[in-house]
């Protein structure tokens, strides 16, 4: 009937496929083939289709849900930033939906339909790279969302800068005296995610270039599988050595090899990484630190001021990079 709004059916029927492939797209969508599912979601955007809502039903009740999109949430620096966020909403009437990614084709699944589906008040996206056309869907369909590493005018955001991190990590290794540099750093994301590594990487190089120092090709390693390779390539070159990692992680790594090769640290090889993840105090990591927990937290009271007041004006933030001066450098 004229003015009716439409159905399932008549996404079905625009898109010719079943309303079994509807749903499947609206509720398992990485099951779905990306030319289906593309066609399907075409065809809710051209009817102006609106699921049935489990939010309507949860609006009779005192709790709500953030969901938060993150890749590979087991890797330490992703559980120190869902802390951050579990610590906040265990104070307010929310609870937590974890969405984990390992892959691009999952996370543009999500993206694509979390906003139709009306199952969650609000979004927080950590270290995703999405395109203009996903960023209108989260818009359009009113999902109030956070971003956390990846820069969108339209959207609440929270950053580093990467390229201060390096520089920061050259210019503490000058300070204390170093001549040879070496730059360990593989990305620990697949390319479907924000990636800073070679913002880290770049701002090294150009903190050493302004003070004299030429980082050769053979000293840049971005790849981290062989970590006792690397470092015997580097120390057959001579000591002391200076190593920025371009993650914590990898700087353990590298250090546990250190210690395997009968070194001190640092006498022998100074090592410094980047995150400050809980580990790193325990190891005795000097490290460029990034407030991992509490990034989490002001992407949450940003999630949910907006929730609250949905006109509030739209912040981006840029979180603060610190040294932390332990034992290996």
């Amino acid at each position: 009937m004229p003015g009716n709004p439409p159905t399932i059916y008549d996404v079905a029927k625009e898109a010719g496929v079943s309303i079994a492939t509807v749903s499947r797209v609206l509720n398992t969508p990485h099951k779905v083939n990306p030319k289906t599912r593309s066609s399907v979601l075409e065809a809710i955007d051209r009817l102006g289709f609106v699921p049935k809502a489990e939010s309507r039903d949860r609006a009779r009740m005192s709790i709500g849900r953030i969901g938060v999109l993150i890749p590979f949430f087991t890797a330490p620096s992703f559980v120190q930033r869902l802390r951050g966020i579990a610590s906040v909403l265990s104070r307010r009437d929310y609870e937590l939906v974890v969405f984990p990614v390992d892959n691009r084709a999952r996370m543009l699944s999500y993206l694509e339909t979390l906003p139709l589906n009306r199952n969650i008040d609000g979004l927080i996206i950590v270290s995703q790279a999405f395109d203009q056309k996903v960023g209108t869907r989260l818009l359009e369909n009113g999902l109030q969302t956070v971003v956390i590493e990846h820069f969108d005018p339209r959207f609440p955001t929270l950053l580093i800068d990467d390229v201060a991190g390096g520089r920061m990590a050259a210019q503490y290794l000058l300070k204390k005296g170093h001549h040879r540099f070496a730059f360990v750093g593989g990305s620990d994301l697949p390319e479907f995610g924000h990636d800073p590594i070679d913002g880290r990487m770049r701002g090294f190089c150009m903190a050493l270039a302004e003070a004299g120092v030429d980082l050769p090709q053979e000293s840049i390693f971005k790849i981290v599988k062989e970590p006792q390779t690397i470092l015997t390539k580097l120390v057959k070159k001579g000591l002391p050595l200076a190593i920025f990692a371009a993650t914590d992680l990898q700087a353990i790594v590298l250090l546990k090899e250190i210690r395997k090769m009968g070194l001190k640290s640092p006498r022998d090889v100074a090592i410094i990484g980047f995150d400050d993840i809980d580990m790193a105090e325990y190891v005795g990591l000097t490290t460029i630190r990034q407030p991992l927990d509490e990034s989490g937290c002001i992407a949450t009271e940003l999630l949910l001021s907006r929730l609250d007041n949905p006109d509030r004006s739209i912040q981006h933030i840029q979180l603060p990079l610190s040294i932390v001066e332990r034992e290996t450098a």
